[in-house]
């Protein structure tokens, strides 16, 4: 009995210790989120400005000989962020990312990125999600 006592009070305890502290007398706050909205955000220009730095350095063109076609938010289905590689393994699950196709000479070259990897050149890409 007195085993079951001492495990009901630590118990009692860690739940009391892990609850939720508020300082707006114990209400939950109404406050929407800053990151919901109506509206998409827009991918960040400076994805777009790496993506072209980079094409930059490989073709060795001017910047201004460039053309931006397209740089969209999308969900890549795994790790691979669209662009994967034979004989390699990647996470499965959704991947928040972007999209950036650039243009030069009539030539398409699609840059693929995520919140955690900068854009890079993808030559074989296959479809998002979104």
């Amino acid at each position: 009995m007195r085993k079951v006592l001492i495990m009901a009070v630590a118990t009692s305890a860690m739940v009391v210790a892990c609850g939720n502290e508020s300082t707006s007398g114990g209400q939950p706050s109404m406050t929407p989120s800053t990151s919901s909205s109506s509206e998409p955000a827009t991918p960040s220009g400076g994805l777009v400005e790496q993506a072209k730095a980079d094409l930059v350095k490989r073709l060795g063109v001017d910047a201004a000989a460039i053309k931006v076609i397209s740089s969209a938010e999308v969900t890549w289905p795994d790790g691979s962020l669209g662009c994967p590689e034979p004989g390699m393994r990647y996470a499965q699950m959704l991947v928040n990312g972007n999209r950036t196709v650039l243009e030069v000479d009539g030539k398409q070259y699609a840059y693929h990125s995520s919140a955690h990897r900068a854009p890079f050149l993808c030559e074989h890409p296959t479809p998002s999600v979104r």
